[in-house]
């Protein structure tokens, strides 16, 4: 039985009437740059007084108009692509580190952490554009126990968790992480994640999953890489310690490592690989769409410090240093120069039980976009679905990884989706 309140009262914002991702903040700069389009046009011949005040006005007018023409581009690209959840990511005054102490090498900080008592969070319903989508999207403020940080989480339920006939079901997980700037709504809003795996799980073409986004972007303007690092974020413990703990006290959720995996797209997908190949005890199966294996991918990561950070938090490197190869798969998707050559480096130093599957895309397919990464979702979650054993009939132990082939004569459309790819391709250390 779920122990999940669900709270009616919204969540609290620190901008409650014009949220910078609302319909009323929406609403407010259309209306500026009509205005603004319109005022050259009843004023400008207008103007009374000296050269010098008609000519400052009129340049006033054009400025105004150029700038709530900015803003409204830049509104309508940020709903798009849920590159900035709030005011505080936006303006760069975000920080939801609270401590990071240093935690060891597996990031439990000698806290047996299975064992700590059960916290009951409070849930919302998410506002947002396809938050109420596809049963609706809730969410909560999670304070890592591990990790010190302190953020929101949200989760989307299957059709099948409230039905009766599913009332001492687990289900399994997916850990859903988002690029940088991104926001955690990115995969329900731009991805649209929810709404199209609904009708593909209640047809029973794909398991139902308890879709779960954390907030990545820990740091003001800062990727944290996914990394671990005394004194300035435990990223990697807050995603794969504490926001997993959550979930499974709070839901009915299958125990790690079989019933949990990690999907997400750039800089998240490269986290997805990371945490999977550095965790197997927490994750048997990750999805990365035009990842990237060494953090240096990303400038601005946290990761990319130093050469022992890189190392440290480089997929490739750690699924080569282990002397047991660990049990988990891996989906890699990507363009040419853009995530492909990172999936075919672990292909080629993955040995069994791991198991890598790399699907080439073409330039043609959508670039390094929602567009590419969207129309992937129903293949990557029918993929997830096998891996993770729960596909109608068959041995749930073998792997459902696709032969390799050559993209050469492929439908568009199989190579949009992800069935199609190519062997071969330099590797991205």
């Amino acid at each position: 039985m779920s122990v999940l309140v669900r709270d009616p009262r919204p969540p609290n914002s620190l901008y409650p009437d014009m949220s910078l991702t609302g319909t009323p903040f929406l609403y407010t700069t259309v209306a500026l740059a009509v205005v603004a389009l319109v005022l050259p046009f009843v004023l400008w011949t207008r103007l009374r007084g000296p050269s010098a005040l008609r000519t400052a006005l009129r340049a006033l007018m054009l400025l105004f108009a150029q700038a709530t023409a900015v803003t409204l581009v830049f509104v309508l690209v940020n709903n798009a692509n849920n590159l900035y959840d709030n005011w505080a990511d936006l303006l760069g005054t975000g920080n939801h580190v609270q401590k990071a102490a240093d935690l060891g090498a597996d990031g439990t900080g000698g806290i047996a952490y299975r064992r700590l008592p059960k916290v009951h969070q409070s849930f919302t319903q998410a506002d947002g554009p396809g938050m109420h989508a596809a049963g609706g999207v809730e969410v909560t403020q999670l304070k890592g126990r591990v990790s010190g940080v302190k953020a929101e989480v949200y989760v989307w339920l299957p059709p099948q968790y409230d039905e009766p006939a599913y009332k001492d079901k687990k289900f399994p997980v997916v850990e859903l992480l988002s690029g940088y700037p991104g926001s955690a709504k990115a995969w329900f809003g731009s991805m649209k994640v929810h709404e199209q795996l609904a009708p593909l799980m209640r047809s029973g073409q794909v398991a139902p999953f308890i879709l779960v986004s954390p907030r990545t972007n820990l740091i003001a303007k800062t990727d944290t890489g996914c990394a671990n690092i005394p004194g300035t974020v435990n990223a990697d413990s807050w995603l794969s310690i504490d926001v997993p703990k959550m979930i499974t006290d709070n839901f009915r959720a299958e125990a790690a490592p079989d019933g949990w995996a990690a999907a997400g797209y750039s800089a998240g997908a490269h986290c997805a690989a990371k945490l999977a190949v550095a965790h197997p005890d927490r994750y048997r199966a990750a999805v990365s769409l035009s990842g990237y294996n060494d953090p240096i991918g990303e400038r601005s990561s946290l990761a990319a410090q130093n050469i022992g950070l890189r190392r440290a938090n480089n997929p490739y490197v750690l699924l080569r240093k282990y002397r047991t190869p660990p049990r988990i798969a891996l989906y890699m998707s990507g363009e040419a120069g853009d995530g492909y050559e990172a999936g075919v480096a672990l292909e080629q130093v993955a040995k069994p039980p791991t198991t890598v599957h790399v699907v080439f895309l073409p330039r043609s397919a959508g670039g390094h976009t929602m567009g590419l990464w969207r129309p992937q979702v129903p293949t990557v979650f029918r993929w997830l679905t096998m891996e993770l054993g729960h596909h109608r009939g068959g041995n749930p132990a073998k792997s459902a990884t696709p032969p390799g082939r050559s993209s050469a004569g492929s439908r568009p459309a199989e190579l949009a989706s992800g069935t199609a790819s190519r062997a071969g391709g330099a590797r991205r250390r």
